[in-house]
């Protein structure tokens, strides 16, 4: 056996965990991924989508994506750079950047791309990037790639921030980057205070948005519109594979960042445009998120209902105030075991262990969409609790 495959061999978690019967990963689903999927032939209560509009299945953004591949052929054969520009992108460029109130936008593939590309490319050697400790895995992996010097401060604590701007050269440029809602417990960024702070030393700001579209803000525009930060915030970053029902991302700001991002950003560069069916399918979900406010009105009802029936239940849920529900295990095995138990019930939710977490936070990632229903809640509130039961997660 050749030396990397025998490294390699010697990783057996998950052949430990399957052999356990727990293992909770790739679980093939063979219906559409609304509140209701199919799993083995089972209907079973989706809540571990981001779809938190709900919008995945809506038959105008169905209809859109056929449209456009009957227009536009299935894919670009290409990077924007060079044959992979339609006329849809810029379109779709334009709406958003109107949406979220900034200049400019410009469309990646993924979301992951965006901040692969964007906080890797803006800053140089002699310059900072600040960071939540929690910030998505895209944003951690863009500032690897920085040659910029990285300062991280301690989740959502402000203070711990501030002590990181006082070590920056007040010459230097200072790149502050959060997640609005932080997407494993569902906690809200002090936008406030951040850019507080900004103005202070002289920083910029750049909010991702993934899971705060949709959600906050008028018309879903995010965390940034709900704390009337837009304005302040240099660079606003979001992703369709959540609320916009699609697959790709953006990130909106003043023109003069999106002109040296497009002639310098790789993962924009060097990848080939997102599908003619993916772009469509955003601008229609942009669209409806703005015409039908009920959508967003449910969202909050349910959350609401779910966050007083977990507390009323005794679960642990941190901070969150979002729909995106942590029920802390803390224990990996009781996390994989819980999962196992809980779609067995009919309840597919998703297990959260290290490294997306610390080891000491593995958690139960409960998330709510538009149209789920009230009874659906309640079965999942009552599956949740038999469960936790029999695992003594409560008494």
């Amino acid at each position: 056996m050749k030396l990397l495959q025998a490294k390699l061999d010697k990783y057996q978690e998950p052949q430990k965990a399957k052999a356990a019967g727990i293992y909770p990963y790739f679980r093939e689903i063979s219906s559409e991924q609304d509140p209701e999927v199919i799993i083995n032939g089972r209907k079973v209560l989706m809540f571990g989508s981001n779809c938190y509009s709900g919008l995945v299945n809506h038959p105008k953004i169905k209809e859109a994506a056929i449209e456009a591949i009957k227009k536009y052929g299935t894919g670009c054969a290409g990077s924007p750079f060079l044959n992979g520009t339609l006329d849809i992108h810029k379109e779709l460029e334009a709406k958003l950047a109107e949406y979220v109130g900034k200049e400019d936008a410009m469309i990646y593939s993924t979301g992951f791309g965006v901040n692969l590309g964007v906080v890797s490319t803006l800053t140089g050697r002699e310059d900072y990037i600040l960071w939540d400790e929690q910030d998505h895995a895209s944003i951690i992996e863009g500032r690897r790639l920085s040659f910029s010097q990285s300062l991280k401060y301690k989740h959502n604590d402000m203070e711990s921030l501030e002590n990181q701007l006082k070590k920056c050269d007040p010459s230097k440029v200072k790149l502050i980057v959060t997640d609005g809602v932080f997407s494993m417990e569902g906690d809200v960024a002090n936008l406030p205070e951040i850019v507080r702070l900004a103005k202070k030393y002289d920083a910029s700001v750049m909010v991702d948005e993934a899971h705060g579209i949709g959600v906050f803000g008028r018309g879903g525009r995010g965390t940034c519109d709900h704390f009337g930060v837009s304005k302040d915030v240099d660079l606003i970053m979001g992703t369709f594979s959540k609320s916009f029902a699609s697959l790709g991302g953006f990130i909106a700001c003043d023109k003069s960042i999106t002109n040296y991002l497009r002639h310098h950003s790789r993962s924009y560069i060097f990848t080939a445009s997102i599908t003619p069916a993916s772009t469509a399918a955003a601008m229609v979900a942009l669209e409806i998120m703005q015409q039908e406010p009920q959508l967003q009105e449910q969202l909050w009802a349910l959350t609401h209902y779910a966050l007083e029936g977990f507390r009323n239940m005794g679960c642990e849920i941190g901070n969150t105030s979002t729909p995106i529900i942590p029920l802390f295990i803390r224990d990996n095995y009781k996390t994989f075991a819980i999962t196992r138990d809980l779609l067995e019930e009919g309840i597919f939710v998703n297990p959260v262990v290290s490294p997306a977490v610390a080891p000491q936070d593995t958690l139960i990632r409960f998330s709510l969409m538009a149209t789920h229903t009230k009874d659906q809640v309640t079965t999942a509130l009552e599956k949740i609790q038999k469960v936790f039961k029999k695992h003594g997660i409560l008494k």
